[in-house]
């Protein structure tokens, strides 16, 4: 019985992603357009072949996913995660009045400008942007204005897919990191000493360094990611997005500084092998997200709370 009920929901929202996909207007005039979108980023899209000797800028990105998975990886994964933000939103997106716009027109122009200067200056990030702009422009010129207004922020999410250079913040994050694990522990009675973002016992029983790994910054594009979706699909005010987006940071920074915690008073308790054992244990390194999904699910009831005051 249970598995009859399963195949007919499952054959039912297939049904209905077919009528919705039969609904939507305009679908070869956007595809094609997409088609020759694409092919520009393809064969003209890398200009910079003494570095990456592909004219591509997906084969481009690509490497860079390869080559950077813990902080750039998740880039790969995110037009698939837009695509299935669209699919949720279908029948919402489907009641807007869907037609040619022909302003979308001076977004694509725009874009492909943007991609022409990053191509001639030869700063792929700019072309990665321009992408981005000019696939947003070409929904616009096939949907329409509302179809933008209600698609920008899970549009917004590509932007996790753009490399970017880590160093300046990873830095801070360490120093902050690793002040307030010596801090903390201090107060909790755990004698440690720390030099730069160095943490060791005073007697040697163990050292530490917060690494790049360890700063944060993994964990932050991460809880980033989970505040964008959570938020666009809880609320739709752009300020308890923006406000979950915000709480990234100090959630991300929280979540590490318990990691730390962990590693240091197991470590202090047990020694260097009893703070490596929680340091490279897969489960204990989910820590840094257990403030962050917390926090996220206590905010968001506490704003749920707020709408419905200003609703009655």
């Amino acid at each position: 019985m249970n598995q009859s009920l399963e195949d007919a929901s499952t054959e039912n929202l297939w049904r209905d992603t077919l009528h919705c996909w039969n609904r939507l207007p305009n679908k070869a005039f956007f595809f094609i357009l997409l088609a020759a979108w694409l092919a520009i980023f393809q064969f003209w899209g890398n200009a910079i072949l003494g570095y990456f000797h592909s004219s591509s800028l997906f084969a481009w990105l690509l490497d860079q996913y390869h080559q950077h998975p813990d902080d750039q990886g998740q880039g790969k994964w995110i037009p698939f995660l837009v695509a299935g933000l669209y699919w949720w939103r279908r029948h919402e997106l489907l009641k807007l009045p869907l037609k040619v716009w022909a302003p979308g027109l001076f977004i694509v122009a725009s874009a492909l400008v943007l991609h022409l200067l990053g191509f001639f200056i030869q700063q792929t990030d700019l072309s990665i942007v321009a992408l981005f702009a000019g696939v947003w422009g070409l929904m616009g010129l096939a949907w329409g204005r509302d179809w933008l207004r209600h698609s920008l922020f899970p549009f917004f999410l590509f932007v996790f897919c753009v490399p970017i250079g880590l160093q300046t913040v990873t830095f801070p994050l360490q120093e902050l990191v690793s002040w307030l694990t010596e801090k903390v522990a201090h107060g909790l009675g755990v004698d440690v000493l720390r030099e730069g973002t160095q943490l060791f016992d005073p007697s040697g029983a163990y050292q530490y360094e917060v690494a790049a790994a360890c700063s944060g910054i993994h964990s932050l594009i991460a809880i980033s990611l989970l505040a964008a979706v959570y938020g666009f699909l809880v609320f739709r005010g752009a300020w308890q997005r923006a406000f979950l987006l915000a709480l990234s940071v100090p959630f991300a920074v929280l979540g590490n500084l318990l990691r730390m915690l962990l590693i240091i008073i197991t470590a202090a308790i047990g020694g260097q092998a009893a703070g490596n054992f929680v340091h490279n244990n897969w489960l204990l390194s989910l820590t840094p997200y257990v403030p962050a999904i917390a926090g996220f699910l206590l905010i968001g009831r506490w704003m749920e709370g707020l709408e419905q005051k200003e609703a009655a």
